[in-house]
């Protein structure tokens, strides 16, 4: 594993939000009228071949190649063409749009959770319900939040590839020198600002925390914790923006006096800075997920890990599941092919030899037990309690077309109220007001 992982990570947030919008140009509701293919079961004697674009660098696709070659000896009849598909995950993004616009999309494609919607919306992508539903399936042991967002209007378009969350990361040298105790389990948002505000020394150029403001999904999916914490929804039962409620005002005010009265946080503009920040000891503590473990292990930071603060001992978090997306080509054996090979991609024993062995967090918690999750514990301390905090995700991003267009809004209005001082209840409601367009015909 490489820190270009981390990379690829922090591309993730910097790109869905804006790169996404232009998914729309697949045609929305335009794609395939003619009745979805139903996925039955793999016939041994037909030949079939798939494509997979797992949009992986180098290190990662020669895992997932060694993989792919498995599953064809004990499948002599599939064939896997597997690649990058791009040489970038915007690259991968665009391709898939042309793919989609031009009938030359593969069978399986890795996705970013915030494209669901809009993928789902093309009209290209295949439903394994009834699969999934049935016993055996295990879909169940994946974390909530991670079926949620494969799942649009009651269809099911995929599997989770890679399930996170956010937590803290925090600083134990910088809380000895201040004086504060560490992070734990009972922790609340008064002591989370608190202890930014004895430690942050400008003197010193030490900050209490950070938040990413870049206009990207870095700075919305930061909110959306509290917001639920504090009793509110992204989206009414209409479909219609409710971040814009008291819930949504009172957190984004939280960090609003947080960054302008006490100037204990970081704003960072560019969202990729705060991460190397911390890193390097300059920042006392950040919500961040696991794939910054790598990076502070390799910094030798003296770090711990907790799960988020919360508010009435509601602590929770969000996941940034990323999916395997299975699309239809009207063709039941490449289907079927592309259905059982994610299948047992993603099933625990091959799932411990490719997100485990690469740094990722398990899919499925009966890979809890296993010898590779206990390699990673020792290899990433504090590992273990983000895999634990994903029972914290108990919400979802909306799985629907118009999300990407809303995070951008919404990520406008953090950076004009932290940055700017603009008032957070009129700067939601401008956003809010601003999503409404790509929210209708959901």
């Amino acid at each position: 594993m490489t820190s270009g992982r981390t990379s690829r990570l922090t591309r993730l947030l910097a790109t869905v939000a804006g790169a996404a919008l232009a998914l729309t140009a697949c045609g929305g509701t335009t794609g395939s009228t003619s009745a979805p293919t139903k996925v039955g079961p793999l016939d041994p004697k037909t030949k079939v071949e798939i494509t997979w674009w797992h949009g992986q660098s180098a290190e990662a696709a020669a895992i997932l190649a060694k993989l792919a070659r498995e599953y064809e000896k004990d499948h002599p009849n599939v064939t896997i063409n597997d690649s990058a598909g791009a040489s970038s995950t915007d690259e991968l993004l665009q391709k898939m749009q042309a793919g989609l616009a031009s009938n030359t999309y593969p069978d399986v494609s890795y996705a970013f959770g915030s494209w669901a919607g809009k993928l789902a919306q093309s009209g290209r992508t295949l439903d394994i319900a009834d699969l999934v539903k049935k016993d055996g399936s295990g879909w169940t042991e994946f974390p909530e939040a991670a079926r949620l967002t494969a799942e649009y209007k009651g269809k099911v378009m995929g599997f989770p590839a890679v399930v996170d969350n956010l937590g803290l990361l925090y600083n134990k040298d910088l809380f000895d020198k201040a004086g504060v105790a560490y992070p734990n389990a009972d922790w609340t948002w008064d002591d989370f600002r608190a202890a930014a505000k004895e430690i942050n020394n400008p003197a010193e150029k030490i900050s209490g925390t950070a938040y990413p403001v870049a206009p990207d999904e870095g700075a919305t999916w930061r909110l959306w914790p509290q917001v639920w914490q504090n009793g509110g929804a992204i989206l009414d039962a209409k479909g219609q923006p409710a971040f814009d409620q008291d819930p949504g005002v009172q957190a984004l005010t939280f960090w609003q006096q947080m960054a302008r009265d006490d100037t204990s946080v970081y704003l960072d503009q560019t969202g990729q800075k705060f991460e190397q920040m911390f890193a390097s000891g300059s920042i006392g503590m950040i919500m961040d997920g696991p794939w910054l473990l790598y990076t502070v292990k390799e910094a030798k930071l003296n770090y711990g890990t907790a799960i988020l603060p919360g508010t009435n001992g509601d602590h929770q978090t969000i996941s940034g599941p990323d999916l395997w997306v299975l699309f239809d080509h009207k063709d039941a054996q490449r289907a079927a092919a592309a259905y059982d090979f994610i299948h047992w991609l993603t099933a625990p024993e091959q799932d411990v030899r490719w997100n485990v062995a690469y740094g990722n967090l398990p899919l499925r918690k009966s890979a809890e037990t296993s010898p590779e999750f206990a390699t990673f514990r020792t290899d990433f301390p504090g590992g273990d309690v983000f895999f634990t905090n994903l029972d914290n995700a108990k919400q979802a991003r909306p799985t629907v077309p118009g999300y990407q267009s809303l995070s951008l809004n919404v990520a406008k209005a953090i950076n004009e109220v932290l940055v700017g001082g603009a008032d957070p209840k009129t700067a939601l409601h401008d956003a809010a007001t601003a999503s409404i367009p790509d929210l209708k015909d959901q």
